[in-house]
């Protein structure tokens, strides 16, 4: 993806492969700050391997340790086929409440990737070991269009993170409900530029670090 900062303008598909970066950028900048937290961030890979997996448990020692898990956050594409990297036209949320053995499913256009998320629910409910509740949450915000689905993933993941998961005791009942919550896909897609901007210069500050480590002359004593 070629970023430019003086326009706002992006491919979706483009803008979305790089969803695994904003999840790791919320790991670094929020969660590593609430040692206590025991939440896992799932990759968009993981999560489709997890679904394309016949047996999930043969993939316990590829995939976090869930034995002191509270929360997974799942993001769900709708690609059906395994050997097309990429793949798919829709993503949506499934958040497992492994406390309250509740898989929640927020999806921006709803029910698309009910399926998906109910393969998803059985699958880690196999991996915990024990029966999990669906919940489709029909009331979660909707997108306008057909390119947004990926940004409201990601405005989702964040909120429910910080508003909700680790704004309270972890021993109280917080509302998952995304109900009359209205997302500026705008100002997402914004935030994951900047994100991906981000990353960017830090993956060039390396090259140039490794590259001056390995072209300077030895020294001879």
């Amino acid at each position: 993806m070629s970023y430019r900062p003086q326009t706002t303008a992006f491919d979706p598909q483009q803008l979305m492969r790089h969803r695994p970066r904003y999840t790791i950028w919320l790991e670094r900048e929020y969660l590593t700050q609430y040692k206590n937290a025991h939440i896992v961030l799932l990759r968009p890979s993981m999560s489709f391997m997890l679904i394309q997996t016949g047996n999930p448990l043969t993939l316990k020692e590829v995939l976090p340790n869930f034995n002191r898990i509270s929360h997974i956050f799942l993001p769900l594409n709708d690609n059906r086929n395994p050997s097309v990297a990429e793949g798919g036209s829709h993503w949506s949320l499934l958040l497992v409440s492994v406390v309250d053995s509740v898989a929640f499913h927020y999806d921006s256009l709803s029910p698309s990737n009910r399926e998906e998320a109910v393969l998803a629910t059985k699958k880690i409910s196999e991996l915990l070991g024990k029966p999990l509740r669906f919940m489709d949450l029909g009331e979660s915000p909707q997108q306008e269009n057909s390119s947004d689905c990926g940004v409201f993933v990601c405005v989702q993941m964040k909120h429910l993170l910080l508003r909700r998961l680790l704004a309270v005791d972890s021993s109280l009942k917080v509302s998952m409900s995304m109900g009359g919550k209205s997302i500026d896909a705008r100002a997402g897609r914004k935030e994951m530029l900047k994100v991906i901007e981000k990353f960017r210069k830090e993956g060039e500050r390396r090259r140039s670090y490794v590259h001056f480590v390995c072209s300077a002359p030895p020294y001879l004593p």
